[in-house]
């Protein structure tokens, strides 16, 4: 196994012709077209790529040209055959322990997660699925337990529904004073809330599953949750409900439950992950980088408005009725702020480079009425890096956060960026 590492926005030349061979397979394809139900062992978060509108579906994971390979915001590790490519975040320390992107991991997911080795490793990455699963738990709760139509069959004198003849005669004759019927109603008990039920015992299992299952109150909530709506649970039809969860869930309402299925499917049926056992498929654990820097602002910008997704109606819209375009900012204040998150190297606001950005944010402060906008950044220094008056009134500024921290562990750099994070509450 060959094991390249590199950080994101990074140029990186490849000297090992069957590595540039491997890595050709996968450069320059949006992740949109990488067919993940023909890569089932690569996951991709955000799952929802549809669902976010900075057009992450149309990410490259990375470009090549010649034998430099250039990453974008794309973090994690990717590998085809016995090449390895391991994309960590350029504020990774010297050592190769990567920090900041474990800390906006446990922030996000809301995980005590000390360290990650990104390697091919089944048991490594299937511990990972386990830590995810709280956070997916409680997004597609949020939504309400999942109820759909059920046909029950019932054989009693109390005949409320629609007569089984068949069966009828092959039970209750001769006659005994019964009645065979199928009744047809919403129910809880059904086989999404089963699978979400046989992860949650499966779970119990493993040496890790108290800490992931009582990792806090909401999470210990929901699990209760799954666990009264599902009273005819049992352990031996885990595999005929993992059968009946193959078909992703399509339903208006409740969407958040499409990611769900899909990480029990993958705890559930983990023995048969094979991480770099076939050739021609790709495997690894991705993560957005713009994503993931968006929703760890989210954690602390408590104060601002954040629309999660484009589905979300946070925002104003951008023409009187009837059109209905909504215009969303990253974290807006109505009438005071709008502020937009961006993962990538700004050296300026105001350079030839960023025009689209800046247009972007005047477009912001108009409709929202704002006298201040500006972007955000991980950068080496925390508060105002730039600031510019805008003709008409109103400023526009280049906020950093630093994420550049000499730590000696894991505890240390997360006390280093929650002062951070207090620091720029504070500027801001």
């Amino acid at each position: 196994m060959s094991q390249i590492t590199t950080t994101d926005n990074h140029n990186k030349q490849i000297d090992s012709e069957p590595d540039l061979l491997n890595l050709a397979k996968i450069a320059d394809v949006k992740i949109k077209d990488l067919k993940l139900d023909d890569n089932p062992n690569l996951l991709i978060f955000p799952r929802d790529l549809s669902q976010y509108g900075d057009k992450i579906s149309e990410s490259n994971i990375i470009s090549l040209q010649g034998d430099i390979i250039s990453t974008g915001n794309i973090m994690g590790f990717v590998g085809l055959g016995d090449t390895q490519l391991d994309i960590k975040s350029r504020f990774a320390q010297d050592d190769g322990r990567d920090y900041f992107l474990h800390y906006m991991l446990q922030k996000v997911f809301s995980i005590n997660l000390f360290d990650i080795k990104h390697t091919s490793n089944k048991e490594q990455v299937f511990d990972f699925l386990l830590y995810l699963f709280p956070y997916y738990l409680k997004k597609a709760l949020a939504q309400g337990l999942f109820k759909k139509y059920r046909t029950f069959e019932h054989n009693d004198a109390n005949l409320r529904g629609v007569i089984d003849v068949s069966r009828h005669i092959r039970q209750n004759i001769p006659f005994r004073g019964t009645v065979a019927y199928n009744t047809r109603t919403h129910s809880y008990d059904n086989e999404i809330t089963q699978l979400i039920r046989h992860t949650i015992e499966y779970i119990k299992t493993k040496p890790s599953g108290g800490v992931v299952l009582n990792n806090d109150l909401e999470t210990r909530q929901c699990v209760s949750q799954i666990v009264a709506a599902t009273p005819t649970y049992k352990p031996t039809l885990r595999d005929k409900i993992i059968g009946q969860n193959l078909r992703p869930v399509r339903h208006p309402y409740f969407g958040a439950y499409t990611a769900l299925q899909n990480l029990c499917i993958k705890i559930l049926r983990h023995e048969s992950i094979k991480f770099g056992n076939e050739k021609d498929k790709v495997y690894g654990i991705l993560f957005d980088g713009a994503w993931l820097w968006e929703e760890y602002l989210a954690t602390f910008l408590k104060d601002f408005t954040h629309p999660h997704s484009k589905t979300d109606n946070s925002g104003k819209k951008m023409f009187c009725n009837p059109h209905r375009v909504l215009c969303q900012p990253d974290f807006f204040i109505d009438g005071k702020i709008v502020l937009d998150a961006k993962y990538k190297k700004h050296e300026t606001l105001f350079d030839g480079k960023q025009r689209e950005d800046r247009f972007q944010l005047l477009s912001y402060m108009h409709i929202f009425n704002a006298s201040q906008s500006g972007l955000i950044v991980p950068s080496n220094k925390t508060g105002l890096l730039e600031q510019g008056e805008i003709v008409n009134g109103g400023t526009m500024s280049l906020y950093g956060l630093c994420a550049n921290h000499k730590a000696n562990s894991f505890l240390d750099y997360a006390k280093a960026m929650k002062n951070e994070e207090n620091t720029f509450l504070n500027q801001i």
